[in-house]
């Protein structure tokens, strides 16, 4: 599980219809929030004072809310409605049974794979809230490759993922449209196009 100090826990359980009256949201996902969501508890209050850092002008509180899950699936625009129509950075840790995944938002909603609870690390590496929450992105939404380039920024990272990303997305979906194609004329092109396509991606990788 994660391993925050023992001050900084809070272990409040959040009425669910209260919590979900203070959202705008539309028929759908609140039918969602209802059949989907078990329980909702404010596990901990990241602050500068329960984690013993500075403070940061952007961030004043990160809070970390465990959501408990009736079935191994969820609509994922709750959780990005929460975090977009709260003040506060919001890191959610989603649990099913002895599983769970780690999610938060930036611009749009990040999540690692689903896992045991004894598999989950989550370090608070910096000497501020705001170096802290950059370091939550990079451990959730970053992909170990992309990572590891030290010398880009955290948006700089992440537009690179969602570059390679996209180029592998573009080079899978030419290569079933190529074992599918039967004139030889467009597989050739498709060929053409993907070997293009290659080459981008592993520029951007840096292999």
């Amino acid at each position: 599980m994660l391993n925050f100090p023992s001050k900084a826990a809070v272990g409040k359980i959040m009425p669910k219809e209260a919590f979900y009256k203070r959202l705008v949201l539309s028929s759908d996902i609140r039918n969602k929030f209802v059949s989907d969501i078990k329980r909702i508890t404010l596990e901990y209050k990241l602050s500068p004072v329960t984690l013993n850092v500075e403070k940061a002008a952007e961030i004043s509180e990160i809070l970390v809310l465990s959501i408990e899950l009736k079935k191994k699936e969820v609509e994922y625009r709750i959780i990005e409605n929460i975090a977009r129509q709260n003040t506060h950075k919001l890191l959610f840790l989603l649990k099913f049974e002895d599983e769970g995944q780690l999610a938060l938002y930036h611009n749009k909603l990040y999540k690692t794979k689903w896992k045991l609870f004894s598999e989950f690390t989550l370090e608070t590496n910096g000497l501020n809230m705001g170096t802290i929450w950059e370091g939550f992105i990079e451990q959730i939404a970053l992909q170990e490759a992309v990572s590891k380039e030290e010398y880009l920024s955290v948006e700089e990272k992440l537009i690179k993922q969602e570059i390679i990303l996209n180029l592998q997305k573009e080079i899978d979906n030419l290569e079933k449209r190529s074992r599918k194609e039967k004139q030889p004329k467009k597989r050739f092109e498709l060929f053409t196009q993907l070997q293009s396509l290659k080459k981008q991606l592993v520029e951007e990788k840096g292999e």
